[in-house]
């Protein structure tokens, strides 16, 4: 069972990619069954996974493709990590998007391709070396293309292409990369500890340039400034989609492909002494700030939401930077809490949009009274990503800052101020009109009259659920089961083995 459960784990989007491609379109109950099957399913395996590698299991499926290059499955704690994320994110995602995609057209094609995105993103999280990792990240950018330009119009059309020149791009740089670092050391496994530390200090200059061409490959997706065009630009494709790129897909697997090169490949050490970790911190530090910066001079929901996630994401990248393993819990659990926070608040963007026809930040005005459970619940993301305890954020900004202190890098500390001060001026003015300003006589688009619920309820539920999660990761992070507890987990494995 060792050597099938990443398969089955994998198999379970597949199939359900595959046989939801073939349904008719009028077959709404059996797409949604199926779909929601596959997610409940998928859990349960990653779950089983979870607990045994917690207790020194491995899960390894390994095939020889040609010579030395191997097709590697491997769930170790770290993929469990962006596994878990995937799968759970999964569920509630296929659920709202069921309820967003009500009566529209090409349900099938949809949610087809959205089962095979999170196909590829477990087979991102499990990928055992470089080669298996490059397989999946591509499908990756393939699968994502379609709901992207989902709409059709010219607009979502003019998106897509722009997406696919920049990850395309990108992923040209890694595929460079990784064909450079096999040339050169044949070996690239996934390790604890990296397998690059015994080189000779010949290869160094070599390795450096290497180490460059994989984070630029790989900062595309994670939107590191100025790789991050594509990503405002997507906002044209529907929340579901939004939310998939930001929180569970696209982007975190940018940014989980920055921790298997500097952990797994390069090894935390390795990269210090090839002294690139401190301009790697400067650049995600300048991605924070800018990011930030843009965001407040956005008028659209999802546009800022976008530049937020530009800036958030790169505290993954910051954390990873701090030599030291509390820096590296700040960084792992943020790739967790991030999503978490983000899914949501790009739920509360698609009701608001949906429900009332709101897209921009100016007509929020008065929407608390009108949908107190959704604003309740941008009200929590919100404060979450401006770190204001006790919701998840907190948690991340607070190790971060402590990891800083740890690296000597006192300069991480005013980074992270500003970047708050700069999260509240763009989060707090939208709270204020959710609860406090007058609203206007009446809403720009409203679709579902106020009533028993303030919106679907496929809307509602996973919305609710992703922000109560938001608040209990921060309340009970010290809980053996919590992302915090996980995140220790990987980091001792990583200093102390």
């Amino acid at each position: 069972m060792n050597f099938w459960l990443p398969l089955l784990v994998l198999a379970t989007s597949l199939v359900a990619a595959l046989f939801i491609f073939t349904l008719p379109e009028e077959r709404h109950a059996l797409r949604g069954s199926f779909n929601l099957l596959a997610a409940v399913v998928k859990i349960a395996l990653v779950g089983w996974m979870i607990i045994a590698v917690a207790n020194q299991q491995t899960f390894e499926t390994r095939f020889t493709l040609m010579g030395d290059i191997d097709f590697v499955l491997r769930a170790d704690a770290l993929s469990l990590l962006f596994a878990g994320l995937s799968s759970l994110l999964w569920l509630f995602t296929t659920i709202y998007a069921m309820g967003y995609l009500e009566g529209t057209p090409q349900r099938s094609r949809f949610f087809g391709f959205f089962s095979l995105c999170v196909a590829s993103t477990m087979g991102v999280s499990m990928a055992g070396n470089l080669f298996t990792f490059l397989i999946f990240f591509e499908m990756l950018t393939l699968s994502t293309y379609p709901l992207v330009v989902h709409k059709g119009s010219a607009e979502a059309l003019r998106a897509g292409r722009t997406y696919l020149f920049y990850t395309i791009g990108g992923g040209v740089a890694l595929l460079v990369g990784i064909a450079s670092l096999h040339a050169l050391v044949g070996h690239t496994e996934f390790v604890e500890t990296g397998v690059l530390r015994d080189v000779s200090p010949d290869l160094y200059p070599a390795l450096t340039a290497i180490f460059v061409l994989l984070i630029a490959g790989l900062g595309v997706k994670a939107a590191i400034v100025p790789l991050h065009g594509w990503l405002p630009a997507a906002m044209v494709a529907p929340a579901p989609v939004s939310a998939l790129l930001h929180a569970v897909a696209v982007v975190k697997a940018g940014a989980f492909g920055v921790v298997r090169v500097i952990y797994n490949v390069f090894g935390v050490e390795f990269s210090y002494q090839l002294g690139v970790l401190v301009p790697l911190a400067a650049v995600a530090s300048f991605t924070i700030i800018w990011g930030s910066i843009q965001a407040l001079r956005q008028s659209d929901i999802k546009k800022r939401l976008a530049f937020s996630t530009v800036s958030q994401v790169s505290y993954i990248i910051l954390g990873l930077s701090l030599f030291g393993p509390i820096g590296t819990m700040g960084g792992l659990v943020h790739l967790l809490h991030q999503g978490i926070m983000k899914v949501t608040l790009f739920f509360c963007a698609g009701i608001f949009a949906e429900t009332l026809g709101i897209t921009r930040i100016r007509d929020l005005n008065g929407v608390g009274k009108r949908m107190p459970l959704t604003s309740a619940a941008f009200t929590i993301g919100a404060f979450g990503m401006i770190g204001i305890p006790p919701v998840a954020g907190f948690i991340s900004k607070w190790y971060l800052g402590w990891g800083a202190m740890e690296a000597g890098l006192h300069w991480v500390l005013g980074v992270l101020l500003v970047s708050s001060l700069l999260n509240a001026a763009y989060f707090l003015p939208v709270i204020y009109r959710l609860w406090f300003a007058r609203p206007a006589p009446e809403w720009p688009d409203e679709q579902i009259p106020a009533g028993r619920f303030e919106t679907n309820p496929w809307l509602l539920l996973p919305t609710v659920i992703t922000a109560a999660f938001s608040l209990g990761a921060g309340v009970f992070a010290a809980a053996a089961w919590s992302p915090l507890s996980w995140a220790e987990l990987i980091a001792v494995r990583e200093y102390l083995s």
